[in-house]
């Protein structure tokens, strides 16, 4: 009976070390993607914040010649 039990011990420590290496993947890959958002989205973003009034400023100084 005892050996039996270590056997189901064992076989769940195996199937939990694999479902740990699993969810390292998995969180690692969460990062990743959230670091990879944050450059694509949120940095141009802020570009953006800084680049429309400069564009509209020399968009409308440019207007202002024409009339």
């Amino acid at each position: 009976m005892d050996e039996v039990v270590l056997k189901k011990f064992e076989e769940q420590d195996e199937k939990l070390s694999a479902i740990y290496v699993s969810v390292e993947k998995t969180r690692k890959y969460f990062l990743i993607v959230t670091w990879v958002t944050i450059a694509l989205v949120v940095l141009p973003a802020i570009g953006l914040v800084f680049a429309i009034p400069a564009f509209l400023s020399t968009y409308a100084g440019s207007l202002d010649g024409l009339l």
